[in-house]
């Protein structure tokens, strides 16, 4: 017998894309839909290659919904599945059990949503396949789960479904701790696993992957995101094949100004960048992060009149395509390097002064009251700390530098 299958896992649908919130209402529409396109494109996929099944491990939706459209969104996909033949068998993961409406979703009888008090098998008679798994009880679930599986079914396919950090990944909670020999020696064909947003396999013998999520949801998630697509013939896998559903994609590219003199050369270089990260993105939405690194004599100009330099840049992106957008503009450039010794000259006294507060404590005792200021004005769901932590570190060195950029540039 043959038949193929979708794994996918982590739509998180209705998430914001982060990092996007300021661009234009068209594009704020279009990143706000990104995970619905996605999931059609998931569900077309389906249709289009005839599969009999389709598991998703875990993380459907998000841990609030903005409204409960999100719910309805999802059974209806479902109910258009169903009149394909198509068998859904799921879990809930970590974001899935943070959400009070997730469980209370009435879903057509073609889908299965594994419970969370125990491990359940779900026997699919007509394709020779049994689906195991459980889903989460509540967010955090630090146990491993997956001890506890079924054994698998004699003559059938047997496919476990799991959402885990594995033996853990940088990024990610570790929840639902388990090993790769583990489940390999479990005795199933196929694990499909879930939580882990970047594509990962983790063995061909059996098959343990991770498939990505369907839609990256901020700059630390670049490159082609979407599901797999497994065909198994005889009881064997045959053949996995990733396939690309996402809509918009996230990009970083880096631009060395240390060579470059005026901003006509900066700008060709960055729709260098530009064009080639577009190209990369296979016609999909892009949305760019733009690093400016090197020592040059640009430095004082770009850090002096970021502002403008920003939307001069946006202006560049907007030449080479409607469908690109500025996600950040990170300015990490520096001065030339001083000559060796010191400086006699008024100018000098100030760059020493300049380095000298830098280093010590002054600045720091005035950003960390002015952050204080800032943190108790802030909800206490924000959990702040991180931010303002990062900030302090930053605006010491960005203060640094400003400082330094106006004394080069009123030099001149």
């Amino acid at each position: 017998m043959r038949f193929r299958f979708i794994h996918a896992a982590d739509l998180h649908l209705d998430s914001p894309l982060l990092g996007l919130s300021r661009k234009s209402q068209d594009f704020s529409a279009r990143v706000d839909d990104a995970s619905r396109q996605a999931f059609d494109n998931l569900i077309t996929l389906t249709i289009a290659e005839e599969c009999r099944l389709v598991v998703i491990a875990g993380d459907v939706f998000d841990g609030q919904w903005k409204s409960y459209h999100t719910g309805l969104f999802f059974a209806e996909r479902m109910r258009r599945l169903s009149q394909h033949g198509v068998r859904v068998v799921m879990i809930f993961g970590n974001h899935d059990a943070a959400n009070p409406f997730a469980g209370r979703l009435e879903l057509s009888d073609n889908v299965t949503v594994l419970p969370s008090n125990r491990p359940d098998t779900v026997v699919i008679e007509d394709i020779g396949a049994a689906v195991h798994g459980q889903s989460f009880p509540q967010r955090e679930v630090t146990e491993n789960i997956a001890l506890a599986y079924p054994a698998p079914v004699a003559g059938l396919f047997n496919i476990g479904l799991l959402h885990t950090a594995g033996n853990g990944r940088e990024g990610h909670a570790s929840y639902a701790p388990c090993s790769v020999e583990q489940l390999a020696n479990h005795g199933y064909a196929y694990w499909a696993l879930g939580h882990i947003h970047t594509r990962e396999s983790l063995s061909t013998t059996p098959h343990i992957l991770f498939p990505g999520n369907l839609q990256s949801r901020s700059i630390k998630e670049p490159g082609a995101k979407g599901a797999s697509l497994v065909t198994v013939e005889d009881g064997a896998v045959i053949s996995v094949e990733h396939r690309a559903l996402d809509v918009v994609r996230f990009a970083t590219e880096t631009v060395d100004v240390a060579a470059l003199s005026d901003r006509e050369g900066l700008f060709a270089a960055i729709r260098g960048r530009a064009e080639a990260a577009l190209s990369a993105a296979d016609g999909r939405a892009l949305a760019l992060r733009l690093n400016l690194t090197g020592a040059g004599p640009l430095h004082a100009d770009l850090v002096t009149d970021s502002q403008n330099l920003r939307e001069e840049t946006e202006t560049v992106l907007a030449g080479v395509d409607s469908d690109i957008w500025l996600e950040k503009l990170c300015l990490r450039t520096a001065s030339p390097p001083a000559p060796d010794g010191v400086d006699p000259t008024i100018a000098g006294g100030l760059r020493t002064a300049i380095e000298e507060l830098s280093q010590g404590s002054w600045l720091e005792e005035r950003l960390s009251a002015r952050l204080a200021e800032i943190k108790v004005k802030l909800p206490a769901a924000a959990h702040a700390d991180a931010f303002l932590a990062q900030m302090k570190a930053e605006g010491a060195e960005r203060a640094r530098a400003h400082a330094l950029a106006l004394l080069e540039k009123g030099q001149r």
